[in-house]
């Protein structure tokens, strides 16, 4: 019953039609979310410099969580690439822990932009 898949022969074209898959079913919820407005280029913000600061806040964090995905699905394909050679395993397992210390050093960064924010009262 469980011999649906034949391990004998492997298809170029099934792995590239299902790397297709991947990505489109990892970025789906980058579209659903799709709703941000790029500021208007001349135009001042409101609130003058805290209003192009926080603006500038916000474009640094989306380039941060795209970064920080790009890193993990690389890391991901890195241990599938891997095969069982140790060297590339580590070499995997590196690159997942130096993204989660990246994810952590800038969690921390922007709470410490919040915290300041709250006590300084803008």
């Amino acid at each position: 019953m469980f011999f649906m898949f034949d391990r004998g022969k492997k298809d170029p074209k099934m792995n590239k039609k299902i790397f297709i898959l991947s990505l489109l079913f990892l970025f789906l919820p980058v579209l659903a979310l799709a709703q941000f407005v790029p500021p208007v280029l001349g135009a001042v913000p409101a609130g003058g410099i805290i209003g192009i600061v926080n603006i500038s806040l916000t474009l640094v964090w989306i380039i941060f969580v795209a970064i920080a995905v790009i890193m993990f699905v690389v890391a991901g394909i890195q241990f599938l690439t891997a095969q069982g050679d140790p060297s590339k395993i580590a070499t995997a397992r590196q690159s997942v822990i130096w993204g989660s210390v990246g994810i952590v050093v800038a969690l921390i960064a922007f709470s410490v932009i919040a915290v300041l924010r709250g006590l300084v009262g803008v």
